[in-house]
């Protein structure tokens, strides 16, 4: 049975490099900067790529459910959870390391 995990994110588009990594907001969202501009869907692309990067999965694992064109997004990620989730807490970081 396929195993999915829901995640949210905030992009920072037009960043000066790309990097998945630290948190933004109250409730905590993973940050995903991407170089590409918030036009014609090219900061998606490029926030899924980076994230299947930084997740060691394929592009096809990642499903934007929410958020398509805003700055907010929520995933889905198809594939194991508890190491999906151990992946996502250390991209997002520590809690008392960012307060």
């Amino acid at each position: 049975m396929e195993k999915q995990l829901m995640i949210d994110i905030r992009v920072r588009s037009n960043a000066s490099k790309n990097k998945v990594g630290g948190f933004a907001g109250q409730p905590r969202r993973l940050v995903v900067a991407v170089q590409a501009p918030a036009v014609d869907g090219k900061a998606n692309a490029a926030v899924i790529k980076e994230l299947a990067a930084a997740f060691e999965l394929r592009v096809r694992d990642f499903t934007i459910v929410h958020g398509e064109l805003g700055r907010d997004k929520r995933l889905l990620i198809s594939g194991d959870v508890a190491e999906l989730s151990k992946k996502y807490s250390d991209l997002i970081g520590p809690i008392q390391g960012n307060l």
